[in-house]
């Protein structure tokens, strides 16, 4: 069902779409253009850095994320030492078949 305030948002859409076109074709448009296409290059070479330097950033994290843990908390390394020891062994050890009735 199409009431005003749809039809309202339409044409003050496209009479935007035709701003935009007619100051585009403008001298003045034709430089902001260019500036935003200089502008999105940088932001994409940006990110494109960034991708490649992640892994490394992750793994420096996890590795002073670690020395952080041992130095605040020296018991929890063998905390969990102990734990997964313990969770290991129990998943390696068969459960006992219980006797059928």
């Amino acid at each position: 069902m199409v009431n005003a305030k749809h039809l309202a948002t339409f044409v003050l859409g496209a009479a935007a779409g035709v701003a935009l076109n007619k100051y585009l074709q403008t001298e003045e448009g034709e430089k902001a253009l260019a500036d935003l296409k200089i502008k999105a290059g940088q932001f994409k070479d940006e990110a494109e850095q960034a991708i490649d330097k992640a892994p490394e950033y992750f793994e420096k994290l996890k590795t002073e994320a670690g020395a952080a843990l041992k130095d605040s908390f020296p018991e929890a390394e063998a905390f969990l030492q102990e734990l997964f020891g313990k969770a290991k062994m129990a998943a390696e050890t068969p459960a006992a078949e219980e006797p059928k009735a």
